[in-house]
Formats: C-alpha cells, structure tokens, sequence
C-alpha cells in the first residue's frame, strides 16, 4: 500500500459514516485510481453530510410516517389477481390483497408458490454422467418429477370393471421412464406403484401385465368400487403431495449465463430444501411461515420485506421506501415470531388500553380494562389525541422551561 492509499484512507476513516457505508466510499475512490487527498476529503465530507441529513431526527413519529408511506399508495392498487410475472400458467395472488395478507400473517396464502433454484454443480454432474443426448432440462426435469406430486391419472388409465367388481390401472410405459429416470426396469416401477395402492387403500392388487395392475374390493359391492375408485385419484405416488405443479422456465442469471427455475403451485418448503440438485440459498417460497419454520425468525423477516416491496413494485410503486418496509417487518418478529398488524396481533397487544379500543371491538375492551382496573399511562399517540393531550413525539416530547428572573441581575447568572 502506497503512502497515498494510506492517507485517503485515514480520511475517509476520520468521518462518522458506518463501516459499510465508509467500505463503500473506499472502493469508489480505489476503483477511480487518480484521486488525491483533497478530492477524497470532499468526498468523504460530502458523503457524510448527506448521511447525516438522511437520519431521522429524535422524536421523530417514524411508525406514523411508516404506516402513511404504505398506505396512501396503497389506495392505488388493484383489487384483483394477476398472474406470476412471466409465468402465465401459475396464478399468484398480487395486489391489495397479496398486500393485506402480509400484514395479516396468514397462516396459508391464497396462493401459495415457490421458486426453486438448482444446484449448477448437480446439473453439471448429471450432464456429464449420462452423457449422449441427456441435456441440462433433463436434469432439470429430474428435479420436477420429485417436486410435482405424481398421481395415477398422470401415469396412465384408470377403468372399473362390474361384472367382475375389479378395478384396473394400465400404465403408461413412456409416461413411467420419464417419471422414474433413474430406474431402469418398469417391472420395478410397476411394484412399486403397486405396492403404494396396496399400503394406501388396503386392498391386495395382482399384476396380470407388466404395466397393469388390479384390485377390488373385499365385498363385491358398486359402492366400495367407487370408493376405491375415488381414493385411488387421490394418491400421491412421487413428488409432494402439497405441491400440485410445477413450471420449468430458462431465465438469465446476474452474470449473463442462462438457468432453469422451477415456479410451483403449492408449497412445502422444507421438503423442497432437503431433494438433491436444489439451491437451498438461493430458493424461495411465499408463505412467510414455512420461512420461519425452515430458515428462522431473520429469513422470515427478510423474506417479509421482499414479498411486500415486490408487491409493490409490480403494482409500480416502487418509490416506497424500503425502510418503511423494514420497520413493518421489524414489529412484526421482533418477539421471536410473526404477529400480524390487527387486533389479534400487534394492535390487540398494546399496553394502553384506550389504544387497543380505537382500533376494534372498543366495548369489549374498555369493559376487562375496568374489570382488570387496568391503567392507562397515556404514553402513546392514539391515546394522547383521544384525552385531547399534546402527543409525546417531536416537539410535544420537549419540556423547556424558563426561569422568571429577569436578565442582567447577579442571580440569573447561573441560569
């Protein structure tokens, strides 16, 4: 390090920005080369003056400002659906009520979709071990098949036969080497589907045919047919069963290379993460929930600050602050877990009772106030502006007083 890179540094480290953002002013000046001391002083003070403008006051009403910042452009959204973007086959819920969902908490979205990464090296593997015409979408689509739940009406046809009260499954031999790329002898893949039904329903199946299979029921009965009929559509041979579809895209990455990703209808995050070949850094899902089970109460946090502000963005209002965005989230998983912003989370908790009565159900609330003997300290906004009381932020927080005694007389010169 020359004694001008030391001395550029000592300036820019003589200011009162953060770490990173003093990193940051570093590698701007180092990748510029031709910069001297004088100019990186200016740099440094011009940095930090606009720092510290950036800060917000003392007893600034930032939840206040917050709460505004969302909710007037908020009043512009659309009420309806709008389909992923890009992907016309998956429909994701946007809008208001994509946006009310988060502040909610919802245990499950209306919605609920992932969108799976995969692993480069996994694919790469994949490529070079079977070799020949097995491409990097087949690899690909090694992937979806244990992702997408597999169900006998996508493996082949399903007929009931009443005279002999049986019910027969003839598979699709293409169908089943696509699914099951890995196993080479459909006998296999036809025992194992076998097997399931038999574990599933109960019942005890006979192969006439490599790829069929039948069963019925204990008693010769049409009813219990059907009904072997009908829970038969239901089992899940491969895949997860929450997961319903899945849609494999080839998207560009940061760097310009190409990759595919997987958007699914439905989620099970936790499942997803332990399948081979998928990024679990880079994978996401909707349910803010799932997120915290997996990842914990930080993932959860930042997944709740992507999924509002690209609600936002996509409604093209991406002029909201992320800082905004960054306090909601705060609130809501600052005790360890996610709160909605209601009467059953966030507002419904509040110490001050006249606060929790302005939001809902105010009888209710007044009334266990009094039976408890609850009180009220009068700490907060809502309830300052109820009693008709200065609020306690900004100016309304500063208690200046000034003494009496006249100015010039020898006791006021302590004052």
């Amino acid at each position: 390090m020359t004694e001008l890179s030391e001395d550029v540094r000592a300036v820019v480290q003589d200011t009162e920005l953060p770490p990173r953002l003093r990193q940051q002013v570093l590698d701007v000046i180092e990748a510029r080369g031709d910069v001297t001391v004088e100019q990186a002083n200016d740099i440094a003070q011009a940095t930090e003056s606009r720092y510290l403008d950036t800060r917000i006051d003392p007893l600034d009403p930032v939840g206040t400002v917050s709460a505004q910042s969302i909710g007037e452009p908020g009043t512009q959204m659309t009420m309806n659906t709008f389909h992923y973007a890009g992907v016309a086959e998956i429909d994701v819920t946007q809008g208001l009520p994509r946006l009310i969902e988060l502040v909610d908490a919802r245990k499950t979205p209306d919605t609920p979709t992932m969108t799976v990464h995969l692993d480069e090296e996994f694919i790469d593997r994949r490529v070079s071990e079977e070799g020949g015409d097995y491409t990097e979408r087949n690899a690909a689509h090694e992937i979806v098949w244990q992702i997408e739940a597999t169900k006998v009406l996508a493996l082949g046809d399903v007929s009931t036969n009443v005279a002999d009260m049986i019910v027969s499954v003839d598979l699709n031999e293409d169908t089943l080497r696509e699914r099951w790329p890995t196993v080479d002898n459909l006998d296999d893949i036809a025992q194992e589907i076998a097997d399931t039904i038999d574990s599933k329903l109960g019942v005890e199946t006979s192969r006439p045919e490599t790829t069929r299979i039948e069963f019925g029921p204990d008693q010769p009965s049409y009813r219990e047919l059907l009904q072997l009929v009908e829970e038969l559509r239901d089992i899940v041979f491969k895949g997860i069963e929450e997961v319903t579809r899945v849609v494999i895209r080839k998207e560009e990455t940061d760097d310009g290379d190409e990759e595919y990703v997987l958007y699914t209808e439905g989620s099970a995050f936790g499942d997803v993460l332990d399948i081979e070949g998928v990024d679990a850094s880079r994978t996401t899902c909707n349910n803010i929930h799932e997120v915290n089970r997996n990842l914990g109460i930080e993932a959860a946090r930042e997944a709740l600050i992507n999924e509002t502000m690209n609600t936002l963005e996509e409604q093209g209002l991406d002029d909201v602050n992320v800082r905004h965005l960054m306090l909601v989230a705060d609130i809501m998983t600052n005790r360890g877990e996610i709160e909605s912003i209601g009467r059953h989370g966030i507002s419904g908790n509040k110490q001050s009772v006249l606060a929790r009565a302005a939001f809902e159900v105010t009888v209710n609330h007044l009334l266990d106030a009094a039976i408890h003997g609850e009180v009220d300290d009068l700490d907060g906004v809502t309830e300052n502006v109820i009693v008709g009381k200065p609020i306690k932020l900004g100016t309304g927080d500063v208690d200046l007083r000034m003494g009496a005694k006249q100015s010039g007389s020898p006791e006021s010169a302590d004052d």
